[in-house]
């Protein structure tokens, strides 16, 4: 292990390279609709004839920050950087609204930065057990596992359980716009080319996202007076402090979200969205204020970030000693190494030992690098959230048109926004969840896919499958114990305010 460090220390331009990817994959995951897959794309142009040590630290370290950066948008603007920062934004951006953005983007670096050194310390220990870890998940327990995705986002959606259940339902029915997997029939396209490729997530984000917030920007209160400006400004060190003090409070949540993350990352076809989630409900489910969730309590920034993070090391797992990528853009990423000689597979260990080492050792480095580079940067970034809503609605509005031109290269794409922001507005207006929609979408393609191959191959018996049952009994044991404790909890905070209304 220590071999792959002295080979990243003794290369002077592998370690320049690492410095480089790590500002690249930050602006990309902070720019809505970019990513990830969109950084990796971008890049692979430019890394033709590059030294293979050099080539493969800068795509690591590139990908590995990417959540990282797209915190900035999602705790300032309300707006996810990323699909799974969407399960950060509800608290992320309450506690911006009411003055504490800093300590969120504190909080928020830290915890990503622990949870990609804690999916670097996964990767190194289970490369051993990876492949029997792997044999006992198959496509039920992945159908299962997306299950408990849009089951905790339901839960968590505020006080009315059935409203979160219907708007995941409603997105679970949108996420089957398009082609149907099996043979290929149109649903519910309308005749448009456009829909026939489905709904794109970058679009359905920003619309029901960033369009209702800046729809409701001129309601918002104008910004504060140059003296509370400068009151503030002091304010913002004692945030980062407070954001750094939240993690460490929260260590042993932080650390189980971080191993979570990595070992659903491990699952090829899981993703950060069901890690991100995961982590979410089970924040809210530890917490001992469950009720605070979506409404702006830094627990609910803390169990997401550290996964997001970590789950990229559990990714890489199945990605380069199996040859299978854990993600899409784990895939996108498997294409980029194979170029500079990189095989991946069972043997790539023991063909290149001191390549791996350092790989892993410079997906540690660029976590803490993006970590400190997010933390000195919170005190800055506060401005933005300081500025006039009003003067921000045009940059976001072109923001948003560029972000899903680029991601869908189609106009018509804009009407879709147009129809699903409107749709967005409606929930924000009526105080209904808007991230269980977002996690049927994301999360509706793969449960369909998971369940027509666990249909063909096992029928209705793979509901049976040891896992699975141990799956089932784990998901509504969880789901009736959070939901009892949120409503306990609903109850003693209208206890606790009936005597200060009175």
């Amino acid at each position: 292990m220590l071999s792959g460090l002295h080979a990243l220390l003794a290369d002077p331009a592998a370690l320049a390279w690492l410095f480089v990817a790590v500002p690249i994959g930050m602006a990309f995951g902070a720019v809505p609709g970019l990513g990830g897959k969109i950084a990796l794309i971008a890049v692979m142009p430019f890394i033709a004839g590059m030294d293979l040590l050099a080539g493969c630290v800068f795509l690591i370290s590139l990908h590995a920050v990417v959540h990282t950066g797209a915190a900035a948008p999602t705790i300032m603007l309300g707006i996810p950087g990323t699909g799974p920062s969407t399960a950060v934004v509800a608290d992320g951006h309450a506690m911006a609204r009411r003055g504490e953005a800093v300590r969120a983007l504190a909080a928020s670096a830290l915890a990503s930065g622990v949870g990609g050194l804690v999916g670097t310390l996964v990767l190194a220990l289970i490369v051993p057990f990876a492949l029997a870890l792997m044999q006992l998940v198959s496509y039920p327990e992945i159908f299962l596992l997306t299950l408990f995705g849009i089951g905790f986002s339901a839960v968590l959606s505020g006080d009315s359980m059935l409203k979160g259940l219907t708007v995941g339902a409603f997105g679970l029915l949108v996420a089957f716009v398009g082609v149907e997997p099996v043979f290929g029939t149109p649903r519910f396209t309308l005749g448009s080319a456009v829909l026939g490729d489905g709904i794109h997530l970058v679009t359905a984000v920003l619309a029901l996202y960033a369009i209702p917030e800046m729809l409701t920007a001129g309601n918002r209160p104008q910004p504060p007076s140059a003296r509370s400006l400068r009151a503030q400004a002091q304010a913002s060190a004692g945030q980062v402090r407070a954001g750094l003090l939240d993690v460490l409070r929260h260590r042993w949540l932080t650390l189980r979200c971080s191993v979570i993350g990595a070992l659903v990352g491990i699952i090829p076809g899981l993703g950060g969205d069901v890690a991100a989630w995961l982590c979410y409900g089970h924040a809210a489910q530890t917490s001992k204020r469950p009720e605070q969730f979506g409404k702006g309590t830094v627990e609910g920034v803390i169990g997401p970030e550290a996964a997001n993070n970590s789950k990229e090391g559990g990714a890489l797992v199945p990605t380069l000693f199996l040859g299978i990528p854990g993600s899409s853009g784990m895939a996108i990423l498997l294409v980029a190494l194979v170029p500079l000689g990189v095989s991946p597979g069972p043997g790539l260990l023991a063909a290149n030992r001191e390549l791996v080492w350092a790989m892993v050792w410079a997906l540690a480095l660029s976590n803490l690098a993006a970590a400190a580079a997010l933390i000195l940067l919170a005190r800055p970034l506060n401005r933005i959230a300081r500025l006039n809503p009003r003067t921000l609605v045009p940059h976001v509005y072109l923001l948003a048109m560029a972000s899903v031109y680029i991601s869908t290269t189609e106009w018509r794409a804009f009407l879709v926004m147009g129809g699903l922001a409107l749709l967005g507005y409606a929930l924000m207006r009526q105080n209904w969840p808007r991230a269980p929609f977002v996690i049927g979408l994301i999360l509706g393609a793969e449960a369909e896919d998971a369940l027509i191959k666990s249909l063909s191959i096992w029928g209705p018996g793979f509901l049976a499958r040891p896992v699975s049952v141990l799956l089932i009994v784990v998901l509504f044991v969880s789901l009736w114990h959070l939901s009892r404790r949120l409503r306990r909890g609903s109850k003693a905070a209208r206890r606790r305010a009936s005597p200060d209304a009175a």
